[in-house]
């Protein structure tokens, strides 16, 4: 892959010139470009390609280049590229926003974008589709390599990538799928409790696991503790220290939100054996190598199979050696969806990643960025966009709305010179302005969260970064446990929360803005043959003979619903008339669905429901009967199942105000909305502000804006998943309907009615009422708590 230096004339090495960054051979150009989606990652590329080019003593210069680049290194590059640059696809925008790009990516022979999987699918991937097109103007005859091990459409992957190298029919070409000869060998396993009846029936902690964990990490030299949620790691880790003092300097946190030197330290310290263990995040779950982990332990339901092999992954990690995966289940019955995992991994059941389509917020920023750079011809930039697999359907007046949008603010902004971003001179696109210039190269990327606020110790020393919202809630002398330590809120001024270290060992853990991963659709398929397997009375799989008294229970109270079958309960309590329906389609389709079958009955017989929703069902609630049954419940199914089921969910939503919310981020991504300069950034409640307005504004003054089209697209695909809803309703409608009234509560119905009950009782009032269903439950399975 490494070019010798050979390839170049004496002329060009004389052009590139000699010395710089302290040395004295000769400054070969940027030559290879390697896109990762981590910052971790992009380190430990760094160092790999470092050892080689070190070793060999060749005269290239390895960088990488992210948002913890510092900005010294950031203005050496902006004069002069290095031979390698490891970086992330918005640091690639920045640097084509600068004029003159076109003579630093000349010379670029090489792009490797690793991790293809991690990207594709979200408009990262767009984003980086949309840069590897603008680099194979700027460099004929660039080669592209994409790296995975996890995606389930490998062909249709390979097409998105290398779109632009393929012929005007959308062939690919030459390009090639190299695969290894030798399978990567995965031992996974569900870490069980002694007993069933250790685990709660809902929670999503797993701190009931404690003590098994524990036990793991103690007889292993090295071990990544991975949870699903940042919340979830503090909490962990503290637990763990706690219960076993003898690992304090043994063991440490990582995640995305803390500082960029505690990150580097840990990882060094686990790549340098120095820590036992590391609770972490998806910061640590894509490629990175840390040769000596041993075992890699899941906390909870990794809730798809690439996101379980890619963890694994973490652990044994060099050739030959076995990748260990250990499973640990939060309550009782994920204990199937652990065994679902484990068996989808044994068969490669991968997910499958496909391009977005068109979204149009990205391509506003896109524009942006080459009018920064070097302007563009619009006809030229056109044919390069339609090259690649997201916009390759884009139209001739979609492509003018956005030029004229992003030249004038389209009808409802024309007044705003704010807005008025590009303009043309000499029949190219240009940006003059050096303010907008500013505000747009702060403003590159797709990633939109809250509004992120630093936590610094009253002597200056950064922590990290905890979102605005959170700290908003807190009070001077509040505890919070932050960065594996217990702090206390000393004050809040210019943006930083300015903390001590508690000497109260208590306090509240942050909760960071995302919402709870859905089951995959692979392995929810795999959660319904298990399920079918259990009412014929098949457990052969460890975990499901585990948890078989459970499914019994389910059995005897209810039904456990057979390939081809979905089950429905009715059931009546002192909180209302309950219905149960078990789709095990993910949470977001079950939401889809539940909003809908809600809205149709409301149509039937006008009453108010509560909804509760997860990833094998949904419960309906109302305060009085519903005149309904199994019969009219496939009647109601059957009714959705049409071309009007978009219509229906914008009726029985609040669509306008999901689309409104979603806007926020399509405004950010877009460019209408600056979030302020660094030290000044505005808050939360300034961005909603603005972002509501401009939405108001357009559906009054410019309806036919294409951003307000591309918000309400959005929440049907992303937020409710519609096209796997439209393939669950054909699914249902093709099943028989198991109806059941119920006696009493079924085990999978206490995990639904615990969430309503969860919104109207005190913590201490719910946990009475669920330990009440247990003990019943326990009861009726001839077992002890």
């Amino acid at each position: 892959m490494i070019e010798t230096i050979d390839a170049y004339s004496e002329s060009e090495l004389a052009a590139f010139g000699r010395g710089g960054r302290g040395d004295k051979k000769p400054l070969v150009p940027l030559t290879v470009l390697w896109i990762t989606p981590l910052r971790a990652l992009g380190n430990d590329i760094a160092l790999s390609l470092r050892a080689p080019v070190e070793a060999l003593d060749l005269p290239f210069v390895v960088e990488t280049r992210s948002g913890d680049t510092s900005s010294s290194t950031r203005l050496k590059q902006k004069e002069r590229l290095p031979y390698a640059l490891i970086t992330t696809p918005e640091s690639i925008s920045i640097l084509l926003s600068y004029p003159g790009n076109e003579e630093k990516f000349r010379h670029l022979k090489l792009v490797v974008v690793d991790e293809w999987h991690d990207l594709l699918g979200t408009k990262r991937g767009v984003q980086t589709e949309l840069a590897l097109a603008r680099l194979r103007r700027l460099a004929p005859g660039l080669k592209t390599w994409g790296l995975s091990a996890t995606i389930g459409n490998i062909d249709e992957a390979l097409t998105a990538l290398v779109a632009g190298d393929g012929d005007k029919r959308g062939h690919t070409g030459n390009a090639v799928l190299v695969s290894g000869s030798v399978a990567k060998k995965v031992v996974a396993e569900t870490l069980l409790p002694r007993r069933l009846q250790n685990l709660p029936w809902t929670g999503h902690t797993g701190l009931p696991m404690l003590s098994e964990v524990i036990d793991k990490v103690a007889a292993c030299n090295s071990s990544i503790v991975f949870t699903n949620v940042r919340s979830q790691t503090e909490q962990w880790y503290r637990q763990m220290i706690e219960m076993r003092e003898d690992f304090c300097g043994q063991a440490a946190v990582h995640h995305g939100s803390l500082d960029l030197g505690v990150r580097r330290w840990v990882e060094d310290a686990l790549k340098n054996e120095r820590l036992k263990f590391v609770v972490a995040t998806s910061s640590l779950d894509l490629g990175v190598d840390f040769t000596p982990v041993q075992q890699v332990i899941q906390i909870g339901s990794p809730k798809g199979v690439a996101r379980a092999m890619q963890r694994a992954g973490r652990s044994g990690h060099s050739p030959d050696a076995v990748s260990v995966l250990q499973l640990v289940p939060c309550h009782a019955l994920e204990l199937v969806e652990l065994c679902a995992a484990r068996l989808a991994m044994k068969y490669g059941l991968l997910e499958k990643r496909y391009s977005q389509k068109k979204p149009l917020d990205v391509l506003c920023q896109h524009v942006t960025t080459v009018a920064l750079g070097s302007g563009f011809d619009p006809r030229e930039l056109f044919d390069e966009v339609r090259e690649t697999s997201s916009y390759k359907n884009l139209t001739w007046d979609e492509w003018l709305w956005v030029l004229n949008f992003v030249g004038t603010g389209g009808a409802a902004l024309a007044a705003y010179p704010d807005y008025q971003r590009i303009k043309i001179a000499d029949g190219r696109y240009i940006i003059s302005d050096k303010a907008l210039a500013l505000k747009h190269r702060l403003s590159i990327g797709t990633i939109v969260a809250d509004q992120a606020m630093d936590v610094v110790f009253t002597g200056g020393e950064r922590i990290g970064q905890v979102e605005e919202s959170f700290i908003s809630k807190l009070k001077k002398g509040d505890r919070f446990v932050f960065a594996g330590r217990y702090l206390e809120l000393v004050e809040v001024r210019d943006m930083k929360a300015r903390v001590r270290l508690s000497p109260v060992k208590s306090g509240i853990v942050p909760r960071w803005m995302g919402g709870r991963m859905p089951l995959s659709s692979e392995l929810a398929s795999v959660v319904r043959d298990l399920i079918s397997d259990a009412a014929f009375n098949v457990y052969k799989e460890p975990e499901m003979a585990f948890v078989e008294p459970l499914l019994q229970l389910q059995q005897e109270r209810s039904a456990l619903p057979a390939l081809g079958e979905i089950l429905v309960e009715f059931y009546q309590s002192r909180d209302g008339y309950h219905l149960f329906v078990y789709p095990f389609e993910g949470r977001l389709v079950n939401e889809g669905l539940a909003n809908l079958v809600a809205f149709k009955l409301s149509r039937l017989s006008p009453s108010t429901f509560t909804i509760a929703v997860n990833d094998w069902g949904f419960e309906i609630l109302s305060a009085r009967p519903m005149d309904i049954d199994g019969k009219a419940i496939a009647k109601l199914f059957r009714a959705l199942d049409g071309d009007n089921i978009k219509e229906d969910i914008r009726q029985c939503l609040n669509a306008g105000e999901m689309a409104k919310r979603k806007f926020r981020e399509i405004a950010r991504v877009a460019g209408l909305i600056f979030q302020g300069y660094p030290g000044s950034s505005k808050t939360v409640k300034q961005v909603q502000v603005s972002s509501s307005l401009l939405f108001d504004v357009f559906a009054d003054f410019d309806p036919g804006n294409l951003l307000l089209r591309q918000a309400h697209d959005e929440v049907l695909e992303n937020n409710l998943e519609i096209s796997r809803l439209k393939e669950a309703l054909g699914r249902i409608n093709e099943a028989k309907i198991v109806e059941v009234q119920l006696v009493k509560a079924s085990p999978f119905a206490v995990p639904l009615m615990v969430d309503i009950l969860r919104g109207k009782l005190s913590s201490e009032k719910l946990a009475q009422r669920v330990l009440r269903m247990q003990m019943e439950m326990a009861k009726d399975m001839h077992i002890e708590l």
